[in-house]
């Protein structure tokens, strides 16, 4: 592969990110730092969560996580899992990433009550007051005595979201 082929977004390749900044080749790409800060800034993941494992881009700003690490560039369909959306305004996490690292999350946690979990998760929108941040937040429920994600919710002007996929959506 020559090298202006790895200088562009490829939606049939994975590239890994660069560590920083300055390695950065592709106009736009994030960085590992720049995802490691975000994931600490906006929900309080610390970036030693994130050791033994490598970020990818497959196509424009589609970042998956992998534990381990290949070398780059890979042509496969899937990649370990996706993990965040990029280059757009705001950065959203996914369900996927949300789900299995919002356990970990002590920022930007909306922890809703039976009735407004069981709407969250119908796909359902619903008026509430948060006293946090608006954007994109990581919506929970307590469950058997412990905190436990529900996926991801956009709040915004008192109304929260619900970002869950439709064929994830369940009427419990």
């Amino acid at each position: 592969m020559t090298d202006d082929q790895t200088k562009t977004n490829d939606g049939q390749r994975f590239d890994r990110l660069p560590a920083t900044a300055e390695e950065r080749k592709v106009a736009g790409r994030a960085t590992r730092k720049e995802i490691l800060d975000w994931w600490q800034e906006r929900f309080g993941i610390e970036p030693e969560t994130f050791e033994g494992h490598s970020f990818w881009e497959k196509g424009k700003g589609k970042i998956w996580i992998l534990r381990g690490d290949l070398d780059s560039p890979v042509r496969i369909e899937a990649l370990g899992m996706t993990f965040l959306r990029t280059r757009q305004r705001h950065w959203k996490p996914t369900t996927n990433a949300a789900q299995r690292l919002g356990g970990l999350a002590n920022k930007n946690v909306l922890e809703l009550d039976e009735e407004q979990a069981n709407r969250f998760v119908r796909g359902e929108d619903q008026e509430l007051d948060w006293e946090g941040d608006w954007g994109y937040l990581i919506v929970s429920h307590e469950i058997a005595g412990g905190r436990e994600p529900l996926g991801v919710g956009l709040y915004l002007h008192g109304e929260l979201q619900s970002l869950v996929p439709k064929g994830r959506q369940r009427d419990l």
